[in-house]
């Protein structure tokens, strides 16, 4: 797997997300370096579960999308006197 990255513009949201969490939550400041650092360890050490994460619920959604075609196409069987 190729390791998760993000723009430029993506890593400038996610710093201040994580710098006004700082701020809301543990009410203390944060620098952009340091948010930026944190960023990247857990996307470093964490990422490829949010990935998996996501991987699988693609996975779950194109089964249940497949099932829904599958069950569609049955459905256009024109009836004859061959039995499956």
């Amino acid at each position: 797997m190729k390791p998760v990255t993000f723009s430029p513009e993506e890593t400038k949201a996610v710093v201040r997300e994580i710098q006004v969490y700082f701020e809301e939550e543990l009410d203390q400041q944060i620098g952009a370096i340091p948010a930026e650092m944190l960023m990247k360890f857990f996307t470093d050490k964490m990422g490829a579960y949010f990935y998996n994460r996501g991987v699988y619920d693609a996975q779950a959604l194109v089964r249940d999308r497949m099932e829904v075609l599958v069950d569609d196409m049955f459905a256009l069987e024109q009836p004859t006197r061959h039995l499956r």
